[in-house]
């Protein structure tokens, strides 16, 4: 299944559950929408936080992705039926700290890629943090 789709976890927001087998479609699409999204943080989709995203899909998930692809999700009509801050609110009840954590430190990964990191994108970070229920502690691997 293609990330691009991103069935499981829009299934989720409309109320339907996850089995088991579906729980890591369901990390692989937050990842995606999480990073695709970031690229726009700052309403400057920088190329190299483009190709960081890209790396990062290819090794954790084994999923190549273009650039067009990339930069259509972090736009996409998507976010007209709820935020991305909504989609995760709903993510963080079906996987574990560890998981979440997880996706958090490929967005930090991003959000440094080219070098500097706006108030948009920090302001983005504890958005993303807040919805997947972390603590500073979990952000930090206290916990």
């Amino acid at each position: 299944m293609s990330l691009m789709q991103l069935e499981t976890i829009v299934g989720l927001f409309r109320g339907k559950e996850v089995s088991g087998a579906e729980k890591q479609e369901l990390i692989r699409e937050a990842l995606f929408m999480t990073l695709t999204r970031a690229t726009a943080a700052d309403s400057n989709v920088a190329g190299l936080e483009v190709a960081t995203v890209q790396k990062i899909l290819s090794e954790r998930v084994g999923e190549e992705v273009s650039e067009k692809d990339i930069r259509v999700a972090a736009n996409s009509a998507l976010y007209e039926e709820g935020s991305l801050e909504k989609y995760l609110s709903k993510v963080a009840g079906k996987v574990d700290a560890a998981e979440r954590c997880a996706i958090v430190t490929a967005l930090a990964e991003v959000l440094k890629a080219d070098g500097k990191v706006s108030p948009f994108e920090v302001e983005f970070f504890n958005g993303v943090v807040k919805s997947l229920g972390l603590s500073h502690a979990d952000v930090a691997g206290l916990e």
